[in-house]
């Protein structure tokens, strides 16, 4: 580059250096992998809001009930019980056994001679729960102290801000047992229309939210699928609930059968039907939700790995196990009320482990 009459000139062959800078980010571009539309299968309860209608848990018990499934102990040689220092969604070691399987779920857990060692804890995530500002009857929550809070977690919003912004194609199924679903479809739809004080930029995100709450019954034979006049079987194929989730845009919800998990003796014979499609190009399904276990006798996602679609939709099961953090996610709640990033790092880990479980699949 030269000084000529004071300006800056470029040389001929400088202008070539940068044609061919332009054409390699160009030639980047267009190699970079094609990234999948990803399909977000969400639990309410204990994963995006902190609460729960049906037993009507407020914040403070809600976080107990939570915290007595991720707090962890041995049993001695005498049967008395040992704590574990580890505070984890998943067993520290092997022969760990959380707190509500030796003896309930406790909804004043940390107020107990033997939670209270973990009191701080739920202290310092119900502080970052409060709602700051003037109070919202459509986002926030009244807590049993009387203090407002965050009915549905920032991060949430936090997850369809930033993957619009990442310009991802995406859809959120809402799946829960219980009967919060219409009005959180409405709050959705509220922060979506930049109501949500927090997220006002909310009302930028071209998506829409389908607030006719639909149902999934299964039996034996079926599973069938349920919203306004739609009804979806897999009696004649078993992936058509699939297909029809992959096609399903905008945010929409479902209330699964509760009944069946129960008569299933809650294990993953009688969980949250959900299916994956490993020769889908296109298309990743993740499903976050806090009852997800490797137990299978204490789960709560009936997982199916179709075989094919074409010919019937034939399908697998498999155990929680083989789909771990690939497509499923055992919500870490304090992680969630702690880090607006944590849905997002989720959907992260998830995709780099399902590029290695196809591959792994394919090299079989």
């Amino acid at each position: 580059m030269n000084m000529f009459n004071g300006h800056l000139a470029v040389t001929a062959e400088e202008v070539d250096q940068g044609s061919e800078s332009i054409h390699q980010s160009n030639l980047a571009v267009f190699l970079q992998p094609k990234k999948r539309k990803l399909v977000l299968h969400l639990d309410l309860n204990n994963t995006i809001l902190v609460s729960d209608a049906v037993t009507n848990q407020g914040p403070r018990a809600a976080l107990n009930s939570y915290l007595s499934t991720v707090t962890w102990g041995q049993l001695s040689e005498t049967g008395e019980w040992q704590w574990l220092s580890d505070l984890s969604v998943a067993p520290p070691c092997k022969d760990a056994i959380n707190y509500y399987s030796k003896f309930g779920r406790s909804l004043d857990f940390t107020n107990t001679p033997m939670g209270q060692r973990f009191k701080e804890v739920h202290s310092h995530h119900m502080q970052l729960l409060e709602w700051h500002g003037e109070p919202d009857k459509v986002f926030t929550i009244t807590g049993e102290d009387g203090k407002r809070y965050n009915w549905i977690l920032p991060s949430f919003f936090h997850l369809l801000e930033s993957l619009h912004q990442q310009e991802r194609q995406f859809s959120v199924v809402l799946r829960t047992f219980g009967t919060d679903l219409p009005l959180v479809l409405h709050a959705v739809r509220s922060a979506l229309m930049g109501q949500h004080p927090d997220f006002p930029q909310l009302q930028t995100v071209p998506i829409t939210v389908d607030l006719t709450p639909g149902q999934i019954r299964c039996s034996k034979r079926e599973a069938v699928l349920t919203r306004g006049s739609e009804r979806i079987s897999t009696k004649a194929k078993g992936g058509n609930i699939y297909d029809y989730f992959s096609t399903m845009e905008g945010i929409g919800g479902f209330q699964d059968n509760f009944d069946w998990w129960a008569r299933n003796h809650f294990s993953s014979r009688g969980g949250k039907p959900f299916w994956i499609a490993p020769n889908d190009c296109d298309i990743q399904h993740i499903f976050i939700d806090d009852n997800i276990r490797l137990n299978e006798e204490d789960t709560i996602i009936n997982c199916q790995v179709l075989l094919d679609q074409e010919s019937g939709g034939r399908s697998r099961s498999a155990p929680t196990s083989e789909l771990y953090d690939v497509c499923l996610v055992q919500t870490d709640l304090l992680r969630a009320i702690a880090e607006k990033d944590y849905f997002l790092d989720c959907v992260r880990v998830c995709e780099e482990n399902y590029d290695r479980y196809l591959c792994n699949l394919h090299v079989e």
